[in-house]
């Protein structure tokens, strides 16, 4: 009976070290990311969401089953050699045992079996979440992991409250969105483009009209604006000195830069950098005209702020294209499918 039970003290000493050892995996990716991740479908993702949801509960088990071990481990150092002897052991086992626990060998093989048992851990601390909350003192507090993706970095900075004023959080998440936003998500629509016709006479009433637009740069049309064949500068005509009334195709630049509305508006400005223009005109896939965009469209596009001067008859013609004030397509029998 007492090699039994020496056998049996000795293989619950070596669960308490195995117990002692493991370490609950704890993800490599924040809260957000892993909810991020999880919500397209990531299988990692979802593990770790699992994780995140009952690591408390996983730490709480493992301190209660190393208290009931250990109690044990007390009792039967205790029924074996007795109070004092028994009590010396016991002593030793509960100084020392984090020391051995944390050996090599041991968290070796404490790790392999953590990662066997882990799903079956996860489903039971899901069934049982009352009692674990019941028995659990506080809230463990996980290291922070770092930060994977811009989507994270963007919501951390959302987050914070303090260090970091509100005009300063709009431009560090509008910097970090900069370089994946579209020209189309920027550009003024072609519904609100004001052109000019290239055989117009530039005389002082065309010109009071275009000076009314608010607008400094007007794309120059041939027939339609699919076919522009220049940009006018109405700041050059103001000035000019000519006796003669020129057309808009003689005052025009002849030199028309395109941009696809599916580049992004970090290649916009570059290319407003390198060609020293501050128009260019946004084309589609066929070539067909849809909009223009601005170095002010992308440069608010990286401030995340309107820029509005005192010529601006509006602040977001975008908006003002959505609620159609040219009335396109809108016949009086007229259906959208």
């Amino acid at each position: 009976m007492t090699i039994f039970l020496w056998i049996v003290f000795g293989i619950i000493a070596v669960l308490l070290l195995l117990v002692a050892s493991m370490r609950p995996n704890q993800p490599s990716r924040s809260r957000f990311e892993v909810a991020r991740l999880a919500g397209k479908g990531d299988a990692v993702a979802v593990r770790d969401e699992a994780r995140y949801q009952v690591f408390d509960d996983i730490m709480t088990l493992q301190r209660i089953v190393s208290a009931l071990l250990m109690v044990v481990v007390i009792v039967m150092s205790v029924i074996q050699l007795g109070w004092l002897f028994g009590v010396i052991v016991a002593v030793i086992v509960v100084l020392e045992y984090p020391v051995i626990a944390r050996l090599p060998i041991i968290t070796v093989y404490g790790q392999k079996i953590y990662d066997h048992i882990e799903p079956y851990l996860l489903r039971f601390t899901h069934r049982f979440p009352r009692v674990f909350a019941a028995l659990r003192a506080r809230s463990i507090i996980l290291d922070p992991p770092a930060i994977t993706s811009k989507e994270e970095l963007q919501h951390s900075i959302a987050a914070m409250t303090r260090g970091i004023t509100t005009d300063e959080k709009r431009l560090v998440t509008h910097s970090l969105s900069f370089g994946s936003r579209l020209v189309s998500e920027v550009m003024t629509p072609k519904s609100m483009i004001a052109t000019v016709d290239g055989k117009e006479l530039l005389g002082p009433l065309a010109l009071d009209e275009l000076h009314k637009t608010g607008h400094s740069r007007f794309p120059v049309i041939e027939n339609d604006i699919d076919h522009i064949v220049g940009i006018l500068h109405i700041q050059d005509l103001l000035v000019a000195t000519a006796k003669k009334t020129p057309t808009a195709t003689q005052a025009m630049e002849q030199k028309v830069f395109y941009i696809r509305e599916d580049q992004t508006v970090g290649h916009a400005l570059n290319a407003f950098i390198r060609t020293h223009h501050h128009l260019f005109i946004v084309v589609n896939e066929y070539r067909e005209t849809v909009g223009v965009v601005s170095l002010e469209d992308v440069m608010e596009a990286l401030l995340g702020r309107e820029i509005v001067d005192e010529f601006d008859a509006h602040d977001d013609l975008r908006k003002v294209a959505e609620r159609n004030p040219h009335g396109n397509n809108i016949p009086q029998r007229h259906a959208d499918v």
